[in-house]
């Protein structure tokens, strides 16, 4: 499947997310900064920044983007968060005071986006939400659950369940209700009646750091990442959760979407999206690659090593001949997997067929699942 815009934004991009009619991009060119683009309608042109957010002191590690509300929080390594609102033609930012002594790691905005929740390096998570009296943001800790850094966070539909993982090993559901806040009736759930900060469920599958998670359109089910190339499916999310996990021949992945029900991508250190599906037995399993590049050969400049170096490095010699590589669109590891939907869509309970992945080549490239059946006809070729 051929990526459906390709666009080279700086030389490394930690985090992105989109506004709600997907005319803007938020993205973070690895530093202290917010770069806003006008993103183009056509996959050839290219977008311009028009809005520059600089308040944080160090490297912006999360961005999102409340497509209902149009206010984007963003988390530092400076142990800060910021609430941008944007009056006239600029972003006023709020300061969000975590009580934090390591960095913010990652954000996510709640479904109603009354809330939003903040992993952090202080093996803690944050749950934000605006206190009208005060006209401040106010934040609550989950603390003395993990034992390593919260690398990602994730909101289940119901506003109230939150997914971690951790460099622990270990995905976590914890109740997030905040009293006040959320509704009395949000905290009858399947585990009962809930209190703020307790824990739910303890994943202990992956043998390696737990990287991104995200639940599914209905909540049920539960997918996260392992850097010890795995990746863990969960369904019936509740006292007695099933688990499956797959193990895989390639390079660790490093977060994951899911795109329906049955369909979910994920990427990593291959730089290439992959693609899984659950089949007919309720098993999910490996589809593909979905770039087009993955899986072209190599092919030798020659048997001895010394010529394999040579093509290597180039000032050897004028002689020497490039060596044909396996291409793909992204040069480098996939950080970040973005939905691209608009708020319409998303109120009419469409599947998500675009998405979007950045990483450490600088590059947003978007994908488009109404190419898939290209992909799967060669597949069965």
């Amino acid at each position: 499947m051929a990526a459906g815009g390709v666009h080279q934004l700086a030389q490394c991009i930690t985090c992105h997310a989109w506004n709600a009619d997907l005319s803007m991009v938020a993205v973070c060119p690895n530093n202290n900064e917010v770069h806003i683009y006008q993103a183009s309608p056509s996959p050839t042109s290219a977008w311009e920044c028009i809005h520059v957010l600089q308040k944080h002191d160090q490297l912006v590690s999360g961005i999102d983007w409340a497509p209902m509300s149009n206010k984007i929080v963003t988390s530092s390594h400076d142990r800060n968060s910021y609430v941008w609102t944007l009056e006239g033609n600029e972003w006023q930012p709020t300061l969000v005071i975590l009580r934090l002594n390591r960095a913010a790691i990652s954000v996510d905005w709640s479904p109603r986006e009354n809330k939003f929740a903040v992993g952090s390096g202080a093996m803690s998570v944050c749950v934000c939400y605006y206190e009208e009296d005060n006209n401040w943001w106010v934040s609550k800790l989950i603390r003395k659950k993990h034992h390593s850094t919260v690398t990602s966070v994730a909101w289940h539909p119901n506003n109230v369940l939150l997914a971690t993982t951790s460099t622990d090993c270990r995905c976590r559901v914890f109740s997030a209700y905040v009293k006040g806040v959320d509704a009395r009736r949000d905290a009858t759930t399947a585990f009962g009646d809930i209190k703020f900060g307790e824990q739910l469920i303890e994943l202990d599958l992956a043998c390696g750091w737990a990287f991104g998670c995200h639940w599914s359109p209905s909540g049920n089910s539960l997918a996260f990442v392992g850097h010890d190339s795995t990746i863990h499916f969960v369904s019936d999310v509740g006292p007695t959760p099933r688990a499956h996990s797959l193990s895989l021949r390639h390079l660790p992945l490093r977060d994951v979407l899911f795109l329906s029900e049955t369909r979910l991508v994920a990427g990593g250190f291959d730089c290439n999206p992959m693609l899984f599906e659950i089949d007919q037995n309720g098993v999910w399993e490996f589809i593909t690659f979905l770039d087009e590049g993955k899986g072209t050969a190599v092919e030798p400049i020659s048997d001895t090593l010394f010529a394999a170096a040579k093509g290597r490095f180039k000032w050897l010699g004028n002689e020497v001949a490039e060596l044909n590589l396996p291409s793909t669109t992204h040069e480098n590891c996939i950080l970040t997997i973005a939905p691209v939907i608009s708020l319409a869509e998303k109120k009419a309970e469409k599947p998500v067929t675009r998405f979007s992945t950045s990483g450490m080549d600088g590059r947003i490239v978007v994908w488009d699942m109404n190419n898939l059946g290209d992909v799967m006809a060669r597949l069965r070729l």
